[in-house]
């Protein structure tokens, strides 16, 4: 069986627009997949092609509502029903990931529950990008690729052409991950710290650092409501930042984010395609890690290494 015809790509119902530039990129056709929905709100699914000895990858990103996850979790079992050779779950925004530890007593943890489902359900390989915790590679028992949306970040930065660039960390949280993309680029690193009264409200916020007469990059995995994110970009002006800018993996933007967004001193806010963003706003940019991902596919089916592609 030849290369071009020893694996099939799949798309759940909302990944589908990531899933056809993921096709077009590797030029193989989107597989035939059915999605039949009854009126109670259930769903069944099934492939309109042979799958047999075939090695799969389930293009669907697990964001609310659990639709998505439930959508994964059925192609999954259909595909190892099927006698698929492999079963290869491409989950670009994975989520439920922010439960990762027992941060208080009586607590789930979300992101062990989600791996072990879908270990159960079939899965032979995770590939996932900018996981909100790098450990949770470790919830899994199958090998995990985790791909870093700084390969299409990084670029669109330097394409800037910014002077006196500073990069910021919108909590000490995320301060590995600007740390990286500061020594990348060579320029100073920022931090923000903050406390939280609750979940998605932050109290307080102080910056550690300057930014006065800069050029200010934030970099974050993922903005939900928009509230940490804007209220750095505020105080960074306020500070006598000349601009503020933010990044992100994955754009969430939930309630009132996109709002939040246009009100704030941000320029832009530049965030990948992992995940479908229909609330437009302005400055809200998106990037395609699309080729990325059809790179990291043709590499797994030629079982070449993964981890030389990427930029950190």
């Amino acid at each position: 069986m030849s290369e071009r015809n020893s694996f099939l790509v799949f798309s759940g119902t909302n990944t589908r627009y990531l899933a056809e530039k993921i096709c077009q990129s590797l030029n193989c056709p989107l597989g035939q997949l059915v999605i039949t929905k009854f009126s109670d709100g259930e769903f069944a699914v099934s492939y309109e092609e042979s799958v047999r000895g075939r090695d799969l990858f389930l293009v669907q990103s697990t964001f609310p509502n659990s639709d998505n996850l439930m959508e994964l979790l059925l192609m999954i079992d259909a595909a190892k029903r099927a006698s698929a050779r492999t079963i290869n779950a491409v989950i670009p925004y994975f989520g439920w990931a922010r439960q990762d530890r027992k941060d208080k007593p009586r607590v789930s943890i979300g992101a062990k529950l989600i791996a072990d489902i879908l270990g159960v359900a079939g899965i032979d390989r995770l590939i996932t990008m900018d996981l909100h915790a790098d450990q949770i590679q470790g919830f899994f028992n199958v090998p995990v690729d985790h791909l870093y949306a700084s390969g299409v970040i990084l670029p669109y930065i330097q394409s800037l052409n910014l002077d006196n660039l500073v990069i910021a960390s919108p909590d000490v949280g995320g301060s590995k991950r600007a740390s990286s993309y500061s020594k990348y680029l060579g320029c100073p690193l920022v931090l923000c710290n903050k406390t939280r009264a609750r979940a998605n409200v932050v109290a307080s916020m102080q910056i550690i650092g300057d930014v006065k007469d800069k050029n200010v990059i934030i970099i974050d995995d993922m903005v939900d409501t928009a509230g940490t994110i804007t209220k750095a970009a505020d105080i960074m002006k306020e500070a006598g930042a000349i601009t503020v800018r933010a990044c992100a993996s994955h754009c969430v933007m939930s309630g009132p984010a996109s709002e939040r967004v246009q009100n704030s001193a941000l320029e832009e806010l530049v965030f990948t395609d992992s995940i479908p963003y229909s609330n437009r706003c302005a400055k809200v940019k998106q990037l395609s890690v699309a080729d990325m991902f059809a790179e990291t596919i043709r590499r797994v089916i030629n079982n070449e290494s993964i981890s030389s592609q990427y930029l950190l």
